[in-house]
């Protein structure tokens, strides 16, 4: 589904010879072309396959943190055009960097586009990089381009739900930090806004309400595995779609495929502090169907299906045996694993069904 844009303008910062960083400001709006639509529509693919993102909204604390806030209304009202609005934002993200002493230079872009059924105005901070290309004179060029796959300083306001609900507290997304403070908070800072609603708490929740759902129900494994993929197809079609997870949505889901006695809705209403719509985290949902795990230098993820046929897990010895190894890896084992009965053992005896464990 194509995003379709309707304003794009370009602001550069840059520090000068006296180390004093500044902006540079484009008196007028980019014109709407085939190429301006292609990037507008990379930068909003590339946002949306983050799963680090979280939720945010305006917080009233003071003149300085309104700035963008009030221009962005005006600019909604009509009061403000396009240009100085983003001129104002600009200005403002200049101050903050100053603020926080952030060497970050770059080109600012913010585009208002409509996706599905929601218009959304995308501000990031991109790296101009350079590349290097032979022309038709066989002569090297150098050139500049945006790496549109690499985006950290963004953030997204959905206009359609700040006009619907100007309470709500996730009508603003962002690219979150993972370790303390990072430098994607100036981005909150710049705007006057506030980290509100949790997106991953709402997930851990679902996956709980599921599982426990499942046990309520006295499912089989082959029933609960189906519910589990149910629910995984679902909040993945939903991320595709730009569409948050509706409960009595997903309720009506088991209901249909999965021939279930009780109502999934009416079960999560009860005891589970779950919004009736939420946004999925494609990070936590997929560990409906598949167990994973880091640690120790292993990296070991498989399909929740196959523990207790081809898997084995024996808790006492805490060994996972797997039968029938995948022959680009077991060729690399043959190749070159040393065999040491204190580091790994490598079985290759052929079991009943013609396949060969691997114990580690």
């Amino acid at each position: 589904m194509n995003v379709s844009a309707t304003n794009i303008i370009l602001h550069s910062l840059n520090y000068n010879s006296e180390g004093v960083l500044s902006c540079k400001m484009r008196e007028g709006e980019l014109p709407i072309s085939p190429s301006i639509e292609q990037l507008v529509m990379d930068l909003h693919r590339s946002y949306q396959s983050k799963s680090n993102k979280a939720f945010a909204f305006f917080a009233d604390e003071g003149e300085k943190s309104q700035v963008f806030q009030r221009a962005l209304t005006e600019e909604m009202n009509g009061e403000l055009d396009f240009v100085g609005f983003s001129q104002q934002a600009a200005g403002r993200l200049v101050a903050e960097l100053k603020d926080h002493d952030f060497a970050e230079e770059g080109v600012l872009l913010i585009s208002k586009y409509t996706w599905t059924t929601s218009d959304y105005l995308l501000v990031a901070l991109l790296q101009n990089n350079q590349s290097i290309s032979v022309n038709e004179n066989l002569e090297l060029q150098v050139s500049q381009h945006i790496e549109t796959s690499k985006i950290q300083l963004v953030a997204r306001i959905d206009l359609t739900l700040l006009k619907r609900d100007p309470e709500a507290n996730r009508y603003i997304s962002f690219i979150k930090g993972r370790v303390g403070r990072k430098v994607s908070d100036f981005f909150l800072d710049f705007m006057g806004a506030k980290e509100g609603f949790d997106a991953k708490v709402q997930n851990e929740g679902l996956l709980k309400a599921v599982e426990e759902f499942c046990e309520k129900q006295e499912l089989p494994t082959e029933q609960k595995q189906e519910v589990r993929e149910v629910t995984f197809n679902y909040c993945k079609e939903q991320i595709k779609e730009g569409q948050d997870i509706d409960l009595s949505s997903l309720s009506e889901e088991f209901q249909s495929t999965s021939n279930l006695e009780g109502s999934f809705y009416d079960f999560v209403s009860e005891d589970y502090q779950l919004e009736e719509n939420f946004p999925a985290d494609k990070t936590l949902v997929r560990k409906l169907t598949k167990y994973v795990g880091t640690g120790g230098g292993m990296n070991i993820s498989f399909d929740q299906k196959h523990l207790g046929s081809s898997i084995l897990y024996d808790e006492a010895s805490d060994t996972l045996t797997i039968q029938g190894i995948p022959p680009n890896l077991r060729e690399q084992l043959k190749r070159d694993a040393l065999i040491d009965a204190g580091e790994m053992v490598i079985t290759e005896t052929v079991t009943d069904d013609g396949k060969a464990p691997f114990k580690h």
